[in-house]
């Protein structure tokens, strides 16, 4: 019998499944890495980890220091479970508009929890901004610093990518995710083809995010809206810099929800919306790679994060999304 050498040993290895709807749909084989089976129960874990042990390297903290972080609620998540285990404190500093779940989580693990009103990155009242500074403020304190810590997407490059070529024996014609801090995109990117230049690497975009246009078009330009969380970004940051992203596309919140309503109801899984985008972009990118191409994508978290609101009936309303015939009558 295997077992794990330490509790942080359980970050990462997780399982690959063929999806059988998508894979069906796309007239190819679809794969999904099943990042809700991570301790945070996201694919964060594998960043948060990175990035603490790489500040611990460089000898940044201290027995007892504390981890400060901007983050839209699934690294915190990370940070604080591989802070526990290192006896570390974490202070996260969040958007108010994230949802509850995840609120709720960072105070039960022990995080001090700041709650800031959603503003631009421009604004020096952003997130990552305010977390930045009290990080400075703060005795034996660092900054993760997610989006621009190249820690991030080294996960990626080393664990992640490096599992799924393993897990597809090498076969494998495509990977797509959407970015968020882009460490996963582009880490797995340049992990694939280290093994295979001819891996086609694919962004997956929501609406209301910048990516999309910035590599079809080569300008940072955003159009529309979307409820996602943790997803789409507007700048290209240090993780997203030199991602070999050979073509996107760009997916709409209505999309997502198609894909996440059907793999819950066809197959058993309690999904995110930004997985859904993920995996309506990977039915994308397989339709365009051809019949029987085999393609890879990220299952990022679990749905049990968003009960109050991708599986809450009125917030759908509200959001203008189409409400699932399960949740019609509650």
């Amino acid at each position: 019998m295997h077992t794990a050498s330490t509790t942080l040993a359980l970050i990462g290895n997780t399982p690959l499944v063929r999806l059988k709807g998508p894979s069906e749909a796309s007239g190819a084989e679809i794969f999904a890495k099943c990042e809700f089976a991570n301790p945070g129960a996201s694919v964060k874990d594998r960043a948060a980890l990175s990035i603490v042990e790489d500040a611990e390297e460089r000898g940044l903290i201290k027995t007892g220091g504390t981890i400060v972080e901007g983050t839209a609620g699934n690294t915190g998540i990370g940070l604080a479970l591989v802070a526990n285990a290192k006896g570390y404190h974490t202070i996260i500093v969040m958007p108010e508009t994230q949802s509850r779940e995840k609120m709720d989580t960072l105070r039960a693990l022990g995080a001090t929890l700041v709650l800031v009103p959603a503003a631009p990155y421009s604004n020096p009242c952003h997130f990552v901004h305010q977390s930045r500074r009290i990080a400075e403020e703060t005795p034996n304190a660092v900054w993760a610093n997610q989006f621009d810590n190249v820690a991030n997407r080294r996960a990626h490059i080393t664990g992640t990518a490096e599992e799924i070529w393993t897990q597809m024996d090498g076969r494998i014609d495509g990977f797509t995710c959407a970015a968020g801090t882009g460490g996963t995109i582009a880490g797995v990117g340049l992990g694939l083809k280290a093994h295979d230049p001819r891996v086609t690497i694919a962004l997956s975009d929501p609406h209301g995010a910048a990516l999309y246009n910035y590599y079809a078009h080569g300008e940072l330009k955003s159009e529309g809206s979307s409820v996602a969380e943790g997803i789409g970004q507007g700048r290209i940051t240090a993780n997203l810099e030199g991602a070999p992203i050979d073509t996107q596309f760009r997916v709409s919140d209505a999309d997502g929800m198609f894909w996440v309503e059907r793999l819950l109801r066809e197959e058993g899984l309690c999904l995110g919306l930004s997985s859904g985008i993920n995996v309506a972009g990977a039915v994308a990118l397989a339709r365009t790679l051809g019949p029987g191409s085999r393609v890879v994508t990220i299952l990022c978290d679990t749905g049990f994060r968003y009960l109050s609101t991708l599986y809450n009936r009125d917030w759908l309303a509200a959001k203008g999304l189409p409400i699932p015939a399960h949740l019609e009558g509650s």
